[in-house]
């Protein structure tokens, strides 16, 4: 269903394709006879809008939009004549490699992961890396089987990547005098930059010019957040890659390269241990540690061995430790309704920053899955299970308190650690209390399927915490106000020092999978600025209030009332199909402003005074890009733009879960 392409572009062209094989005639063998209307097989959908796709992409990007599933015609491909199970490579796979990566080994990432992966990066494994030694015994051949076959025959070509060129000897030196900023996720969740830090003013942002523009090879999307400091923009990118460009011109520094993709945002030390250093995790679970000025490796350490475990929060860095957040896409698997859902639980380790050792673990579920039951199709049912972490966590010194969000449940029961706030001890990880928002949710994906027996009894309806909760300090007699908003559309604020207790609730949007709120929000002082998506229509089961708000909100922290609505219009043409107004990404605030990057492709910028709009910029357009490509952005989601010295730098392209794919780094300067 998915030929090599051609080497040329490919406007609009919106290619689909099936995973999980015969998932429809598992489905209709366990309900004994059923009809299947819904049946994912795990779906991917990628959009291709321009791309040079003379360099190779992962073509597996799992999708779980609102959307329901009607039909398997529905994945019928664009483009015809690809049957996966007659690969040369599915035979060579399931004979040399589904045994350890079926979900069943520790450490050993689950086909999904592998799936997620470039030709490039799985190649480099096959050859050189950590799957050598067991891939001895097959000839070139026989991994380029395997390797087409996982990326559902994307091959991979044997041109030189096209990237940023290297630092000349005057930009090679880092700007050591300009330490980075400790204003957002790892350092701050409320991600607000003040004015000597942002350099931005109601004068200058008219100001706003694209500066420079990076095209990041092998990618349709582009979700790890920028840090900045030493006069450089540190950014993870879709390959692995992990690099270090100069602020003014984009030239490469260095470049790492992680095991796999890298989707948490990059955090920075100020090196006042003796080191600078750079920090962050890719989808294999795995964390890191570089020097921020040369990019050797300092340490990596494997946080979590469940096969589909992974890291998509960013690291929290505070006196000497690094606080993990991990998630899964354990629901992902649990649509064959012949895997045993599910074993999986969120948590948070505690590294030491130097030496990437364990200190600590919090458990969001204390005990570990244990059998609950068998399905009608005969598979075991583990449980309690889920409940992921996958969002930035808020570390409170003057409490000795880390706060995280949770998702739903996996698997049947759900139980009170789904959809809550923790807190949980910064000496030994101990759980000092946490407050559900809504009970009885879990969920999977076989849940987007009728009929498929492992969808568990509650039925979703899957409103996570996705968004880092937001610490407003006290205020004359107003005290300290957690604030955390959730997928539902619901945003609430929470005691910190009354375990948590609601001191008030709102509902803003209407909510869905995807938000509500989703990644991220950002307050100035007691003001909290709240992004909502309200993206697609309602899932199976679920009961939507309203309709649908997208756009950005000013609330008050301390008391939940609305300052201000700013609803986001629809200006999306019927050629652009996923294309969508709702604000999905993290947002970010300087003073009196909040930036945006919406799944339009548009970033804007909001008065804080009353919500309009004074800044903005299409990123779907198509730009130069230091490589001396022409690329282009997509839909903006996951990580928030940052604000720094005077410059604004935001990351474009998201081409999964049914948004617009780009692979753009932008950065527009006021000076």
């Amino acid at each position: 269903m998915f030929r090599r392409l051609s080497r040329q572009f490919l406007p609009n062209l919106v290619i689909r394709w099936l995973n999980l094989a015969r998932c429809s005639e598992r489905v209709e063998k366990a309900t004994g006879g059923i009809a299947v209307h819904r049946c994912l097989r795990i779906v991917l959908l990628v959009g291709i809008t321009q791309f040079p796709v003379s360099h190779s992409f992962s073509a597996q990007d799992h999708v779980l939009g609102s959307t329901n599933l009607t039909s398997v015609d529905e994945f019928q491909a664009a483009s015809k004549g690809l049957n996966r199970d007659e690969m040369p490579g599915a035979a060579l796979f399931k004979s040399n490699c589904l045994y350890c990566h079926n979900g069943s080994v520790p450490k050993a990432p689950h086909q999904q992961w592998l799936e997620l992966m470039s030709p490039r990066n799985l190649h480099q494994a096959l050859d050189e890396g950590i799957m050598a030694a067991q891939t001895k015994h097959l000839s070139q051949n026989q991994k380029q089987h395997i390797v087409s076959y996982l990326t559902f025959g994307v091959e991979q070509d044997n041109l030189p990547l096209l990237d940023a060129p290297r630092c000349s000897n005057s930009k090679i030196d880092f700007d050591t005098a300009s330490l980075p900023p400790k204003n957002n996720w790892g350092h701050n969740t409320s991600r607000y930059a003040d004015a000597a830090s942002a350099g931005l003013s109601v004068d200058s942002i008219d100001k706003l010019r694209l500066k420079w523009a990076y095209a990041y090879p092998d990618a349709n999307r582009a979700r790890s957040q920028p840090a900045v400091g030493w006069g450089t923009v540190f950014v993870g990118s879709q390959d692995g890659s992990v690099l270090a460009l100069d602020l003014d011109t984009g030239c490469e520094r260095w470049r790492f390269e992680a095991s796999a993709e890298v989707r948490t945002g990059i955090v920075l030390s100020d090196g006042a241990d003796g080191q600078p250093k750079v920090f962050f995790g890719d989808i294999l679970a795995k964390a890191y540690a570089l020097d921020a000025l040369t990019g050797q490796l300092i340490w990596r350490t494997r946080i979590d061995d469940h096969p589909s475990a992974t890291l998509t929060g960013t690291p929290a860095l505070s006196k000497g430790m690094l606080y993990v957040p991990v998630s899964s896409l354990e629901v992902i698997p649990a649509a064959d309704p012949g895997y045993p859902c599910c074993t999986f639980r969120g948590k948070v380790v505690a590294l030491n920053a130097q030496r990437g050792t364990e200190v600590w673990t919090a458990w969001a579920i204390d005990e570990a899955p244990t059998l609950q039951q068998t399905t009608e199709a005969g598979t075991a049912v583990y449980g309690p299970s889920g409940a992921p972490i996958w969002s930035s966590p808020l570390v409170d010194e003057k409490r000795g308190l880390i706060y995280v969000g949770t998702g739903e449940n996996y698997s049947s029961p759900a139980n009170t650690s789904s959809d809550a706030i923790h807190a949980f001890s910064l000496k030994d990880g101990k759980r000092q209390w946490s407050r559900q928002t809504l009970g009885k949710d879990a969920w999977n994906v076989a849940c987007m399927m009728e009929g498929n027996p492992n969808c568990p009894d509650e039925h979703g309806p899957d409103m996570d915490f996705g968004a880092s909760v937001i610490l407003i300090e006290p205020e004359g007699d107003a005290g300290a106000v957690l604030v955390a908003g959730q997928k539902s559309g619901m945003v609430f604020g929470l005691d910190p020092d009354q375990d948590g207790k609601i001191i008030w609730s709102r509902r803003i949007g209407r909510g869905g999978i995807q938000g509500g709120v989703h990644f991220g929000m950002a307050a100035e002082g007691d003001r909290v600025y709240v992004p909502i998506n309200d993206y697609g229509e309602a899932p199976v089961g679920a009961n939507y209030a309203g309709p649908a708000q997208p756009g950005m909100n000013m609330l008050n922290g301390h008391t939940g009332a609305t300052i201000w609505q700013h609803l986001q219009l629809d200006i999306c043409p019927q050629e652009r199909p996923y294309c969508d107004p709702g604000i999905s990404a993290a947002v970010t605030a300087f003073p009196g402003h909040v930036v945006a990057g919406h799944l339009d492709g548009y970033v804007r910028i909001y008065s804080a005074k009353d919500g309009s709009v004074v800044w903005s910029f299409d990123t779907t357009r198509q730009v130069d890009t230091l490589s001396g490509l022409r690329s282009r952005g997509g839909s903006i989601s996951g990580a928030g733009p940052v604000v720094h010295d005077g410059h604004l730098i935001v990351n474009s392209g998201y081409g999964l879960y049914f948004h617009e794919p780009g692979n753009l780094l932008l950065v527009f300067s006021a000076h």
